[in-house]
């Protein structure tokens, strides 16, 4: 870990200080404003009373429990496809190539929009059938994971208003049917198995990334692991730790909201550290669809400050994103026989 001061000892760990976004308040300004000000400053706070019980949460965390602790050649019949649904190993992801030796050491499992292989719709990069375990493998895995996929989504749309306020935009601007209407919205499973990291070797349990997308909604169980850094390019850059709190999400922005404000709102970078624990967290990637063209936000350019990024198409933006960041599947090919 790298909270050692030079004579050895261990210096106390920075835990960073997030607003706390309460979608339950009436105050509307009030959330706008806290809000607003995560999003200039590091574009990471929590939200709170978000709907989603307590109860449910534990049994989504219990069933991924459940899943990850099946044998390897059973995950390995779950292997993540090209349309990247289903499991990936040890080591699978490699998110910081400069500074990691190898990939990550976690175990995730994708699960997306549940789209029929009949449907036109499957076509599409991030659309398609899931992969799901059979259920004498893992009883009710499929009911809990698609519940917990359709509410989370309603968090995620309820943030996105506040955000929307939040650059004078409609309230109801990203729920148009080409942005939130019909998302490319992922959940994924994550395990950490107690790895210890050490970044001085480029041993990480994730390495340093940006999210590629809109907004994340992560939710962790207690252990803590996940640092951010507020500025990418202070030399060295300081790490500080985000706390889980019990029942909330931590929610951050991703690149193309970034990317969609013209820099106004941060995309922050963030990794994590194992510390010999376990750990289990679950992520919820929300992006707009396929077709959304990402262009700099009416409000969110002037004269002074004119468009920094040219027009996107969300899914190509996407799909470039993954391809630099996972293995090729052929590297499976032995496990798979």
């Amino acid at each position: 870990m790298e909270n050692h001061s030079q004579n050895g000892t261990e210096a106390p760990l920075k835990v960073s200080t997030l607003n706390c976004i309460d979608l339950s308040n009436p105050d509307i300004h009030q959330s706008v404003s806290l809000l607003k000000q995560a999003c200039l400053d590091c574009g990471f706070f929590y939200v709170i009373n978000h709907g989603i019980s307590q109860e449910f949460m534990d049994e989504v965390f219990a069933q991924s429990k459940n899943l990850f602790h099946l044998p390897l050649n059973e995950k390995m019949k779950l292997l993540r496809n090209e349309k990247h649904r289903g499991y990936t190993p040890v080591l699978d992801e490699l998110l910081d190539p400069d500074n990691q030796v190898h990939g990550d050491y976690k175990e995730g499992y994708y699960i997306g929009v549940e789209v029929p292989e009949d449907d036109p719709d499957a076509e599409k990069p991030f659309y398609g059938p899931n992969v799901w375990p059979e259920d004498g493998v893992v009883p009710g895995w499929r009911q809990t994971m698609e519940k917990f996929h359709h509410e989370a989504l309603e968090v995620a749309k309820a943030v996105a208003r506040v955000i929307a306020l939040a650059l004078d935009l409609d309230v109801d601007f990203f729920d148009k049917p080409e942005m939130l209407g019909k998302p490319i919205a992922t959940l994924r499973l994550l395990h950490y198995e107690g790895q210890v990291s050490d970044p001085s070797k480029g041993i990480y349990g994730a390495g340093a990334h940006s999210d590629y997308g809109l907004i994340t909604l992560l939710a962790t169980d207690d252990v803590m692991g996940l640092q951010i850094c507020r500025d990418k390019d202070a030399k060295p850059q300081i790490w500080e730790y985000v706390a889980p709190i019990k029942g909330a999400f931590i929610v951050n922005l991703g690149d193309m909201l970034e990317r969609w404000s013209n820099c106004i709102f941060k995309s922050t970078l963030h990794r994590v550290l194992g510390n010999g624990q376990e750990r289990y967290s679950i992520a919820y990637f929300v992006e707009p669809s396929h077709d959304c063209l990402v262009e700099c936000l009416p409000t969110c350019k002037s004269e002074d400050n004119p468009p920094k990024f040219p027009p996107i198409r969300c899914a190509t933006y996407l799909s470039q994103r993954y391809k630099d960041t996972h293995a090729e599947l052929s590297v499976y090919n032995n496990h798979q026989t």
